[in-house]
């Protein structure tokens, strides 16, 4: 464990521990869980609304490890070294670095907090084989200082490096690839499926944009919102079931029945699926922007903006129009020393996209809000309460 993670209440921290373990008994008896128990309640993010306490079962957390584990997913050894900067009170970090490295006999080496300028370097002294994070961590990892570091050394060891818990657009896996020699490989969960349901399996070739296809032992399909499955290429909501999927809400049961109907979890995530069976995100219901009656979908207007040579980041959200019911706003944080106006990216994305898509509003900001997992609380975007969050 870094020594970071230490602060100036720790020794009264180590004392107040040590006697708690020595006023405890000698022997206690142990308890086997039933596989349908459960074993944690974790919240779920919040970004759009409200968090709900997941219940997840002792078979949820056991068997989502043991597939990851998998040589077709994560592929984790005992001989594989983990860098955990992920937080594992989150069920991302829990389960694919935590339970799978524990699971797999690997060794697990803890970072307090992300830092981009101190994850390469902990690759290099620590020869890390597999690393997850979320899109802003690599965003973030891309303006990382490197210097004196043996990069070629560090993409050798990476054997997998894995994005989740948001889509990770396109141009930071090209440029991770491009920068850094690294490929990752994008998958998709929520904490009500434990968390992973899909993945861009080591046995077939990754698709960029696309979060794979269905885990081992899970079923997912794209619904309208009558419930009917919706025809190749076309969009429809994220639905799955299998092993993975929670017990339900922790005192919610009417949140519960909204959202498991049939056996099958029901995302909320939007997407499509091609011919050969790849996912590909395209936002979340709750963001989906009304304008004059036509849907806009936040992502597309984002991986526009993203492609150009100014923008580092950038989210979409829908804002209140007398006229047009809803307004397309875009938040953007440049690159350094990169200078753009309003006016020239709106005339970037109307250039790529149709024209009712274009953000009205542009705000040039120098951050955006996150979460502790690093993921984009849009939610804060929309009530404006972010700006004292930075």
């Amino acid at each position: 464990i870094d020594s970071g993670s230490c602060d100036d209440t720790t020794p009264s921290k180590l004392k107040k521990l040590s006697g708690l373990v020595k006023n405890q008994p000698d022997t206690f008896e142990s308890y086997l869980p039933q596989e349908n128990e459960t074993a944690v309640i974790i919240h779920t993010s919040g970004t759009t609304g409200v968090q709900k306490g997941a219940e997840l079962t002792h078979a949820n957390l056991t068997m989502n490890a043991m597939v990851v584990s998998t040589s077709n997913v994560a592929n984790i050894q005992s001989y594989d070294r983990l860098l955990a900067a992920l937080p594992l009170n989150h069920v991302f970090g829990q389960t694919v670095m935590m339970n799978a490295g524990i699971l797999s006999g690997a060794t697990i080496v803890l970072m307090p907090r992300f830092d981009p300028n101190k994850v390469f370097q902990i690759m290099d002294k620590e020869n890390i084989t597999v690393f997850s994070g979320v899109p802003t961590m690599f965003w973030s990892m891309l303006r990382s200082k490197v210097d004196g570091l043996d990069m070629e050394k560090i993409a050798k060891n990476l054997q997998t490096v894995i994005s989740g818990g948001d889509s990770l657009p396109v141009e930071i896996f090209n440029n991770f690839k491009s920068k850094y020699n690294i490929e990752i490989a994008e998958g998709y969960g929520m904490t009500e499926g434990s968390p992973v349901v899909t993945f861009s399996h080591k046995n077939r070739p990754i698709k960029p944009g696309s979060i794979g296809t269905a885990l081992w032992g899970v079923a997912i399909k794209l619904v309208d919102d009558k419930g009917n499955e919706v025809e190749t290429g076309e969009i429809g909501e994220i639905i799955f079931k299998g092993f993975n999927v929670m017990k339900g809400y922790y005192n919610n049961p009417e949140g519960t029945t909204e959202v498991l109907i049939n056996g099958w979890m029901h995302s909320g995530d939007l997407a499509i699926i091609d011919d050969e069976g790849f996912v590909f995100i395209v936002g979340r219901k709750k963001e989906l922007i009304i304008r004059s009656g036509l849907n806009v979908y936040p992502k597309e207007v984002e991986m526009a903006l993203m492609k150009h040579r100014a923008i580092s980041m950038v989210s979409v959200i829908g804002v209140p129009d007398k006229i047009k019911g809803e307004e397309v706003k875009a938040f953007a944080v440049l690159k350094p020393n990169h200078e753009v106006t309003a006016t020239e990216l709106r005339g970037w994305v109307n250039e790529r996209i149709a024209s009712y898509k274009c953000p009205k509003h542009i705000e040039i900001v120098e951050s955006l809000p996150m979460n502790a997992t690093g993921k984009i609380l849009k939610r804060a975007l929309k009530d404006g309460h972010w700006y004292d969050l930075n």
